[in-house]
């Protein structure tokens, strides 16, 4: 076996020929090793595509609410703040494509040019290799190592270009420049580390839809992405369905909890008395404000089901200082 190798490899030395391996773009075959545990749908390149329906669910819920339910499956790295945001206020979710650059070095640039033209990419610019991958529903997600000066990752053009081809947003552990212009784009949002006016620079496109690490988070392709005012939470894909159901009860239970505190009903158990009783008034209480819900009616009622269950036999209720913790899990501290 080791002779017949070694007489394959000299044929394509002498031929000059070798066989074709993506070196910056991860394959479809790397991606379906990282991501392994997803089940469901993927896109053409490997990603695990998680339905619209919970990228719209999940910019209604907190990112307390997604954590407790993470770390309590053994994922603690999820989370990054301190960011500057594109629009303030305003949450989004999307599937994550990731991308990671580094410091320039002569001989990497040159390895990767050579392969984008290869690849008929563009002759400058690998930051717009990135954006030229990214579809409807994506946010781009770059290691720019919190570089600021000279590591603006898009000025208004590369924003205009993330905007179209995916009508959501990025987050650049990185710059920014032309802020002002790509605030005004329809249907771009983001989080970046600050705004130069500078333009990129002296950087080097390593990877596209590899692990990489933003802060104190690793993210994998294909992760639910949940931007709000408070920081970013990467959230595996076989995991996004259970935290955001989880997540949703959790502010339902938390806004009867509230209600019921206003009215001085709770007899001065602020965060429990989940017995049978109260969750029958929840219960009425959502009856009054289909408004509220956010996940199915089905949904629901499993969930309620299984809470009222869990109180009974002496486990946290979710709502009530549990905050939704997994069965058999540790509870989350009480209280927010």
């Amino acid at each position: 076996m080791k002779k017949t190798i070694l007489i394959a490899l000299t044929a394509c030395t002498v031929l000059g020929v070798w066989p074709a391996f993506a070196q910056v773009k991860q394959t479809k075959e790397q991606i379906l090793f990282y991501t392994s545990q997803w089940t469901g749908e993927r896109f053409p390149d490997g990603r695990p595509k998680v339905p619209d329906d919970l990228l719209k669910r999940a910019v209604n819920c907190t990112i307390e609410d997604i954590q407790g339910y993470l770390s309590g499956q053994g994922y603690r790295n999820a989370y990054e703040g301190g960011w500057v945001a594109l629009h303030p206020g305003q949450p989004f979710a999307g599937r994550a494509l990731t991308a990671q650059f580094m410091p320039q070095r002569a001989d990497m640039q040159q390895a990767v040019a050579a392969e984008g033209k290869t690849e008929k990419r563009a002759a400058v610019g690998t930051n717009s290799w990135v954006i030229n991958e990214l579809t409807m529903g994506d946010t781009m997600v770059v290691d720019g190592y919190g570089k600021i000066f000279e590591g603006t990752i898009i000025g208004s053009n590369l924003g205009a270009g993330i905007a179209a081809n995916t009508h959501n947003g990025f987050v650049f552990d990185g710059g920014i420049r032309d802020q002002a212009e790509n605030r005004e784009h329809p249907g771009l949002t983001g989080l970046y580390r600050g705004y130069d006016p500078a333009g990129w620079a002296q950087m080097q496109l390593t990877g596209i839809n590899v692990p990489v690490r933003i802060g104190h988070a690793t993210v994998l392709p294909g992760d639910l992405v949940l931007a709000t005012v408070d920081g970013v939470i990467f959230i595996p894909p076989h995991l996004a369905a259970e935290a955001i159901g989880r997540a949703e009860f959790t502010l339902l239970t938390d806004a009867y909890n509230f209600e019921l505190n206003a009215q001085g009903l709770n007899k001065g158990q602020l965060e429990g008395g989940w017995d049978a009783a109260k969750y029958a008034g929840f219960v009425k209480w959502i009856d009054a404000h289909p408004e509220k819900l956010k996940m199915p009616r089905a949904e629901f009622d499993t969930r309620v089901k299984q809470a009222t269950e869990r109180q009974q036999g002496g486990g946290a209720a979710p709502g009530a200082g549990g905050r939704g913790a997994a069965p058999g899990a540790p509870a989350a501290a009480p209280g927010r």
